[in-house]
């Protein structure tokens, strides 16, 4: 049997909650066309102080739910979803923004493809009453949430979701505040939870918005790398890392230009840009190294395989840090080497003019080689940690004996 549970989060919404409920109450003959029995509606009143309560109270087939502070639109959510008896799980805003009579359709998608989450998307529906700052933002971070995931998503933020009960400990835990969205699909795409949109219509709110574009934005922008952070560092972390190493190359490749032009002196700008390729070398490096041994310490935590690939791209499908012994130990063989050379035409009558683009190649080759040397031997650590249990567990079943 399936039950559907709409939670409704409100706060301060005597203006829409009594069109709104009406319209959840009125989807019942659709639902059981989508192959739903029954439908709960539970409202979660997030200690509002105008009448929102005693208005969702009139209605018997609600089941209200009061919270006597204000905790928050996930608490809301949360302890909607604790008190649901549904096997499917549905939530939408108080405020008249996104439309009931669409949950028949995210319902026949949930049961049909047997997707764990399904998605009314703002941003692929025809019809959209979005503010264009809004619709900017949600752009943005529906972007930011498919490069760090590696799929594609149009809607991150969407607020009018249906969810197998079955699915959601995969995606807690989830934040009380307005982030709430963004952090789930954020979790859905690293827990590899099977989830789809459904296009749907959006219009413009019931009252004023509790969202601050700024402040939310920013908190937004902060929890979905964090997020992010918790399953897949290297994506991050990686990702800066390269971007500052190709910032390092396109410097290095302009000096070695002058250099072998017969520009041998650097004007102000000429040393800050050479500061500059030095600080993004090292750094890229350390971040690329950090993000990669960050994946292991996460696979130890989930006790999951190391994820691989940047990106999505097949140049890092095979691990890049596994090489990162060999390429230690070249480029540490290769400062010394440089370092070498340029003491000897030091001493052979060379000017420091002449010398100084050679002696920082050589400090930065030794600098990364080292910390890739140093980085290898610490992921091999964590590698044969992460594989200790599989291989107890090896031994302790023994070989078979011969004879």
């Amino acid at each position: 049997m399936n039950v559907l549970s709409v939670v409704i989060p409100a706060y301060n919404e005597e203006g829409g909650i009594a069109q709104i409920i009406e319209r959840v109450l009125s989807i019942r003959p659709r639902l059981r066309e989508a192959g739903v029995d029954d439908l709960e509606l539970i409202v979660v009143d997030d200690g509002s102080r105008d009448e929102t309560a005693t208005i969702a109270g009139r209605y018997p087939q609600v089941r209200l739910i009061r919270h006597p502070v204000n905790r928050g639109y996930g608490a809301a959510l949360k302890t909607g979803f604790s008190r649901a008896r549904g096997n499917l799980l549905g939530f939408l805003d108080a405020d008249g923004t996104y439309p009931p009579e669409h949950f028949p359709d995210l319902c026949r998608v949930a049961l049909a493809e047997e997707a764990d989450l399904v998605i009314g998307s703002r941003m692929s529906g025809t019809e959209s009453e979005m503010p264009l700052v809004r619709r900017i933002g949600n752009f943005i971070f529906a972007n930011l949430v498919s490069l760090l995931g590696n799929h594609r998503v149009s809607d991150s933020a969407s607020g009018m979701r249906v969810i197998r009960r079955e699915a959601l400990p995969r995606l807690y835990p989830l934040p009380d505040g307005l982030n709430f969205t963004p952090v789930m699909s954020t979790r859905a795409l690293h827990e590899e939870i099977r989830w789809l949109e459904v296009p749907i219509p959006y219009k413009e709110r019931v009252g004023r918005s509790k969202l601050n574009v700024v402040r939310d934005g920013m908190r937004f922008l902060r929890t979905i790398i964090w997020t992010a952070l918790n399953y897949n560092p290297a994506r991050v972390l990686g990702g800066i890392g390269l971007g500052l190493a190709a910032v390092a190359g396109v410097i290095g490749a302009v000096v070695v230009g002058m250099r072998i032009a017969g520009i041998t002196r650097l004007g102000p700008w000429g040393v800050v840009a050479v500061f500059v390729a030095g600080l993004c070398s090292v750094s890229g490096v350390t971040l690329f190294s950090l993000g990669a041994t960050f994946n292991y310490l996460v696979s130890l935590f989930h006790k999951r395989p190391v994820r691989q690939g940047l990106f999505g791209n097949p140049v890092f499908d095979r691990p890049l840090e596994r090489h990162f012994g060999w390429m230690g130990l070249v480029a540490v063989v290769l400062g010394l080497a440089v370092g070498a050379s340029s003491l000897g035409l030091s001493l052979g009558g060379w000017s420091v003019e002449r010398l100084w683009l050679y002696l920082l190649g050589a400090a930065m080759l030794l600098l990364v080689g080292v910390q890739l040397v140093v980085f290898w031997i610490i992921m091999q650590v964590l590698g044969e940690l992460s594989q200790r249990e599989a291989q107890v567990a090896q031994d302790l079943e023994g070989e078979p004996c011969e004879g």
